[in-house]
């Protein structure tokens, strides 16, 4: 299939789904509609995956379609360059986003080179899929957000949704591009927006309110970021569990403030992100990532090369602390409302 298949949308009917059911809709459609389309990964097969998102989909497609594979992300993500480079569409799963070094070497080297080193001969159209980011407690080795890291290679587009809607139209966007896609999940936010906004756990495996989604073939197309709410006081620069929590912050505060959902990092929409700011005059960035070259340092980098002249203050940055994961202390590590608050005063104090 061809990555410029305009957006469109089969059917309408509307139900409630959290990001796991969303997420495990696109993957049952796109392995309908296109024989091509492969699941692999660490238990997604039989039994649907750590978190569910594959579940049912080896009993309804075949084990040909959707299968395990051994515990080596190098030999995973090898296999799926392999795969794609001979015309099959790999959705290999990486179980935690922690576990994915030991692929990056196949990633960088292999997967984002291969349509430039081939003067576009073989291309490497496989998404890779992983939950990512911290919220179920899950330490050092199971809470990391890395995406900086993706962002950096040329070749490698990096996709993250914020709300079921968004997951399932941005996941059969990125099986059907031609180009190696990194698509992390927020897993904080996979069963629906925590009632609190984030600032104490709750139980992870309770399912909350979902988004509606409708039903089957739609797509949203790489690059292009969602105004959550529009402002006049400030803009504020945000992707995944941070637009929740950044939209409860400006509400409970009452700042008018204009907020982004980035939806994919690369490729990024730095028109909308300009505009916004041009009009505001103000922007904030929040991520869940550590601070130092994090990816709000280059879209603070960013604003102020192309908005200089519109800014009435200086960019803040609300993110994760430079520290290895906390596990008892996540709450604390998360960038929520009392520095978000903070910040905003901040910025319009200035």
């Amino acid at each position: 299939m061809s990555e410029n298949t305009a957006p469109v949308a089969e059917a309408q009917a509307e139900r409630r789904l959290n990001m796991i059911e969303a997420i495990n809709e696109a993957l049952d459609i796109m392995l309908e509609r296109d024989p091509d389309v492969i699941i692999m990964g660490e238990d997604v097969g039989y039994f649907g995956g750590v978190f569910r998102a594959t579940a049912g989909l080896q009993a309804k497609h075949g084990k040909t379609r959707v299968f395990d594979t051994p515990i080596s992300e190098c030999g995973i993500i090898g296999v799926a360059v392999g795969m794609g480079a001979y015309g099959l569409r790999p959705v290999p799963e990486i179980q935690f986003a922690d576990y994915i070094y030991p692929g990056l070497d196949q990633l960088i080297s292999e997967a984002a080179r291969l349509r430039y080193r081939s003067a576009g001969d073989y291309i490497a159209p496989l998404t890779v899929r992983s939950p990512f980011g911290g919220g179920i407690f899950g330490g050092q080795t199971h809470s990391q957000s890395p995406e900086a890291l993706f962002t950096h290679v040329s070749g490698l587009k990096t996709v993250i949704p914020s709300t079921p809607y968004d997951a399932k139209g941005l996941l059969i966007a990125a099986i059907e591009d031609n180009d190696p896609v990194i698509f992390f999940e927020p897993k904080r936010i996979y069963n629906g927006p925590f009632s609190g906004y984030y600032d104490k756990p709750v139980e992870p495996w309770k399912k909350h309110d979902a988004s509606i989604v409708p039903e089957g073939y739609y797509r949203i197309p790489l690059g292009k970021a969602r105004t959550v709410r529009e402002g006049e006081a400030m803009t504020i620069l945000a992707y995944g569990t941070m637009v929740h929590v950044a939209e409860s912050v400006a509400r409970e505060k009452g700042v008018d403030a204009e907020i982004l959902d980035l939806r994919t990092l690369v490729p990024l929409d730095i028109a909308a992100i300009e505009a916004s700011v041009e009009k505001t005059g103000r922007c904030m960035i929040v991520h869940e990532a550590t601070r130092t070259s994090g990816f709000g340092a280059e879209l603070s980098a960013l604003v102020t090369e192309r908005c200089f002249y519109h800014l009435e203050a200086p960019v803040e940055r609300v993110t994760g602390f430079d520290t290895p994961y906390p596990h008892s202390l996540e709450w604390a590590y998360f960038p929520g409302p009392v520095r978000i608050g903070e910040a905003i005063d901040k910025l319009l104090s200035e």
